[in-house]
């Protein structure tokens, strides 16, 4: 080649070459990236993973029942947490089932005083719960400075609850099988529908909305809680469905207000 075109070439192939490297580092950087980010996702999924097990599939009702009754009541008046992977806990409370009126109950803490009597007006705070659907929990009146009230023995109150509070005396074919309450005590009881809100399956609307003519309580207040009401009326208060499922409530009992 004349003189300078040899050189000329030469810076050509040269650059040609180091745009070439240049070109395959490229690459190379672009393909590790790619893999170290897919490692760390895999490691982050299988911290996850073991950070946060998958949650226990819903049970059927009876199955339900059963683990949720084992579950256990804390001093103070709690939220029901009716997840099977709590109810398995070993600090569960046995439930005893009256003979007499197939309610199970179970002291949490017993209280203390005088029991109270037909006649006198109770004072509780509850949590309320169903043992189906797949978000059982319902309403609590803890925390909310209302507790409920009533005269028992009026009719106003499902019998599931006056039987936790006054207990069963009499007992029939039992025998009295359900102690009273003390002021002051916390128990948790399984209502079945007899003992529930059956009678209110067939009402009309207007005898579902607590303090109304006719209903029966405790309701959740529409008013103030109204996915609470819509939760608790989808179960008891729904004429759709072929049955009640039954209803676990932890009640606290308050002395003379």
């Amino acid at each position: 080649f004349p003189f300078g075109v040899g050189r000329m070439l030469g810076v050509w192939n040269w650059r040609k070459t180091m745009m070439t490297l240049q070109q395959t580092v490229m690459m190379i950087s672009v393909v590790l990236f790619a893999a170290l980010a897919l490692a760390c996702r895999s490691a982050t999924a299988l911290r996850m993973t073991q950070q946060y097990p998958p949650k226990i599939s819903q049970t059927n009702r009876r199955g339900f029942l059963t683990t949720f009754s084992s579950a256990s009541v804390s001093v103070a008046l709690p939220l029901i947490d009716p997840r099977p992977a709590r109810a398995a806990q070993p600090n569960g409370l046995p439930l005893t089932t009256s003979v007499s009126t197939g309610l199970k109950w179970a002291d949490a803490r017993v209280g203390s005083g005088t029991p109270p009597s037909s006649g006198q007006i109770a004072s509780i705070d509850y949590s309320m719960a169903s043992t189906a659907g797949r978000f059982p929990q319902i309403y609590t009146t803890k925390d909310k400075g209302a507790p409920y009230r009533w005269k028992l023995g009026d009719g106003s109150t499902i019998k599931g609850i006056e039987l936790a509070v006054l207990g069963d005396a009499e007992g029939g074919e039992g025998g009295g099988d359900i102690p009273p309450m003390l002021p002051g005590g916390i128990r948790r009881v399984i209502v079945p529908s007899s003992l529930g809100y059956e009678s209110l399956r067939s009402a009309n609307n207007a005898k579902c909305i607590a303090g109304a003519e006719g209903s029966i309580g405790p309701i959740p207040p529409k008013d103030k809680d109204f996915e609470a009401y819509q939760r608790w009326y989808s179960f008891y208060c729904n004429p759709r469905i072929p049955y009640q499922p039954d209803l676990v409530l932890d009640i606290k009992l308050y002395g003379r207000r």
